[in-house]
């Protein structure tokens, strides 16, 4: 057990001189490796921050339904029991706003008093909103209902009111995906950069390994510096990479909290959580590890 610690901290010593030994091409690889490694974390960073946000929000689509303006006062009722009666085990809640009531909401709105008060009569139509029951395929019997309904006597219009949140959650889908896409294609980047670097460690130190399978070396000693040679450049990439994507994070919250208070809202961009941080890192040494063992297994058979 002794010996093989000693045989490692061995291994270790060379590979940190070997780092020295070659401070601005170890360097060079690092900064390169490190800011491929910051593309996915900055894109995780914008799916971690607006996923609460998106989670936060009402996605149980709501339809509304508008009256045609000629309809009778007891015709929207007529409907808002007709959708009772029909999809009673679809349907959450249905109420009727008339229309005296939503014209004097507007009113109560500062930006709407003064121009409503320029109208001569009423020009709201009746209205009965419909809040659908959680289920599957919701999205697609909302998309269904208010086509059906649409075609109802008196009814004008059928408006799906939380469509953009079901699209905005589809496009956070697709960014889940597209994130996972460019984590493999750096995973390639990076193995392909520790191989390379490997292979040109070995063939640098060809007449070393020589000497030292003619002492008695074995396989394993031989490539046991490389591995750590991999294994560290990976780690120092991705410690490197999550600094980068923290130092980049700063100046676009700057901008993005400037628009969020436009808004009237709070909202920053931020890194994932440790644990998530530590699995990269983890990962990157891991993938750094076996390329370099792939590397020193086809660069030293000479």
């Amino acid at each position: 057990m002794k010996s093989l610690l000693q045989q490692h901290r061995y291994a270790l010593v060379i590979t940190l001189r070997r780092f020295a030994a070659q401070p601005f091409s170890s360097l060079a690889n690092l900064l390169v490796m490190a800011l491929i490694l910051a593309l996915p974390l900055l894109g995780a960073a914008v799916l971690v921050s607006v996923e609460p946000v998106v989670r936060d929000m009402s996605v149980t689509p709501e339809l509304t339904v508008f009256m045609q303006p000629a309809a009778s006062s007891d015709a929207a009722q007529a409907v808002a029991e007709r959708i009772t009666r029909e999809t009673a085990d679809q349907v959450k809640s249905v109420r009727v706003i008339p229309r005296a009531q939503a014209l004097q909401s507007l009113r109560n709105n500062p930006a709407w008093r003064e121009a409503l008060a320029a109208l001569p009569d009423n020009p709201l139509p009746d209205a009965v909103v419909v809040t659908l029951k959680s289920g599957d395929d919701l999205a697609a019997r909302a998309d269904a209902m208010a086509g059906a309904w649409g075609k109802w006597p008196q009814v004008d219009h059928v408006q799906l009111d939380s469509a953009w949140v079901q699209r905005l959650e589809a496009l956070l889908r697709f960014g889940r995906i597209g994130l996972w896409f460019l984590a493999i294609c750096v995973a390639v980047v990076v193995l392909a950069t520790v191989f390379n670097t490997v292979r040109l460690q070995a063939m640098t130190q060809r007449e070393e390994i020589a000497v030292a399978r003619l002492v008695g070396a074995t396989e394993s000693f031989v490539r046991r510096p490389f591995l750590y040679l991999g294994a560290l450049t990976g780690t120092a990439a991705a410690l490197l990479a999550i600094l980068a994507a923290g130092l980049a994070l700063q100046p676009l919250n700057g901008a993005v909290l400037g628009l969020a208070r436009s808004y009237g809202a709070e909202f920053a961009l931020h890194l994932p959580s440790l644990p998530v941080l530590a699995i990269e890192v983890l990962a990157a040494g891991v993938l750094g590890a076996l390329s370099a063992r792939w590397s020193v297994t086809r660069s030293t058979r000479f």
